[in-house]
């Protein structure tokens, strides 16, 4: 298992656009992909669950791959985030 822990920079924080494209970037993976916010954790292949997290501006966030391309997905995800 990869993870990273990245801060959501997106004004609108992570919903509508922004959750929909990061749902299409963790889809292209194999990996089991989670989101973590101060405990909480939700599968980041669910836009429910992502904007059911509600991820703001400036909320730390932890991202964790557990499959066979976990490497690849960790490090295009956290690129997303920059």
């Amino acid at each position: 298992m990869k993870e990273i822990t990245v801060t959501v920079n997106f004004k609108e924080g992570l919903h509508a656009r922004p959750a929909m494209k990061f749902i299409k970037t963790a889809a292209k993976f194999d990996s089991d992909i989670k989101i973590e916010k101060k405990g909480k954790i939700v599968s980041a292949g669910s836009i429910m669950a992502v904007l059911g997290a509600c991820i703001v501006c400036g909320d730390e966030i932890t991202l964790r791959a557990e499959g066979t391309d976990e490497e690849e997905a960790i490090q295009a995800l956290s690129e997303y985030f920059k």
